[in-house]
């Protein structure tokens, strides 16, 4: 329960007690329940779309507010890990300076492109989503995330000798890769084809990244860790939307 608590504190704004003495090793057990906090973030997801929809029907409002929702539940934290990693890749420099841009606090030019960039296309995406299956969508699509982000915490290699992803890529066994991925497929499977199909495009689309940005960066951090995430939950949502007006769209994924 503790270590639960931890990742919710730890991803979300949602403060249940205070934890004044934990240690790197505390942030690291509480990754196998990334994907469970997710289901949390889906449930309020869940809960806000259901209340606006019923008092101002789908309007664009209510898409800004969706678009929106995920940044003000979690502090933008992962956001915040996007835009350094965009920062960082895109900077045409070599591998030692993009880690060193990444740790900038500041926000590049890429950054900000990429920012307005995510935020233009998920709006499009979850305006054109038929509202029949919004709501799985909003609810898998931090499960999914998550999962994602635990997937390429344990599989790809840390890019830095220390840090605060390290602690997470440390403890990051076999038993978190069983709990995180027993959670995940309790909370998307019901939720029938569209959702399966999300889940595997969504893992297949987070491996492919996680490699790339390996590829660029000599391994992960956890800017590129929030990264996958963000990304990863825009590919649900564009799964989402295959099925929803693609003639055949599931027919597509599971060829």
């Amino acid at each position: 329960m503790n270590s639960f608590i931890t990742a919710l504190q730890f991803l979300t704004r949602i403060h249940v007690k205070n934890q004044p003495d934990l240690t790197m090793e505390d942030f690291g057990r509480s990754t196998k329940f990334f994907p469970l906090v997710g289901v949390v973030l889906g449930l309020i997801y869940m809960l806000v779309t259901w209340c606006l929809v019923a008092v101002f029907g789908w309007a664009n409002f209510v898409t800004t507010v969706l678009v929106l929702l995920p940044v003000l539940v979690t502090g933008g934290l992962l956001l915040d890990g996007y835009m350094d990693t965009a920062d960082g890749v895109f900077s045409a420099r070599s591998r030692e300076r993009k880690l060193e841009i990444m740790k900038d606090s500041r926000v590049g030019a890429f950054g900000v492109i990429a920012l307005v960039s995510l935020m233009m296309i998920n709006w499009t995406v979850l305006r054109d989503i038929k509202l029949v299956l919004l709501m799985t969508a909003l609810f898998v699509m931090p499960v999914i995330g998550r999962m994602a982000m635990v997937m390429v915490i344990a599989f790809f290699p840390y890019a830095r000798p220390e840090g605060m992803g390290k602690a997470f890529s440390d403890m990051a066994d076999k038993k978190t890769l069983a709990v995180a991925g027993i959670t995940t497929l309790l909370f998307v499977v019901p939720w029938g084809q569209a959702a399966i199909s999300a889940l595997a495009v969504g893992l297949g689309f987070a491996w492919l990244l996680g490699a790339w940005l390996t590829s660029k960066l000599g391994g992960l951090t956890g800017d590129t860790y929030g990264a996958v995430e963000t990304l990863t939950e825009t590919m649900v949502l564009v799964v989402f939307l295959v099925t929803s007006w693609i003639p055949g769209g599931l027919h597509i994924l599971w060829r």
